[in-house]
């Protein structure tokens, strides 16, 4: 058993260009055409350590729920949002929906933190 176990982690480590000599090999010496070979050399640990993790840097701030003090909440975004009274009500009262949308992070955490304050639930997405 343990030589499949060493077996399956050369198979792991091997480059694309090793893949593509295995299949070639398995293909013209012994007839065998592996379909699943390549995906399964691409997932493994060396092609996921490639991926770049990209930090997202736009954010929605999403109205939940306007909690008990509705009114609290409608002044604090009319506040904080500069719309007039009508429209910020409006928004508020449309909960759950997006209030504001592709704020920078530090933006959408302080609106949301104040919001949340006020008695408001807010997510960020």
């Amino acid at each position: 058993m343990a030589d499949l176990k060493i077996l399956a982690e050369q198979l792991v480590g091997l480059t694309i260009k090793q893949a593509n000599e295995l299949f070639d090999i398995l293909k013209n010496e012994y007839g065998i055409e592996p379909a699943a070979a390549a995906p399964v050399v691409m997932a493994g640990p060396a092609a996921a350590s490639t991926e770049a993790v990209v930090e997202k840097t736009e954010f929605d701030l999403i109205l939940k729920s306007a909690g008990a003090s509705k009114l609290a909440v409608v002044k604090l975004f009319k506040e904080i949002s500069g719309l007039p009274l009508k429209e910020a009500k409006e928004l508020i009262d449309a909960a759950p929906t997006t209030i504001r949308s592709k704020l920078p992070k530090e933006e959408a955490e302080s609106m949301k933190k104040k919001l949340e304050e006020a008695g408001a639930e807010v997510e960020l997405k």
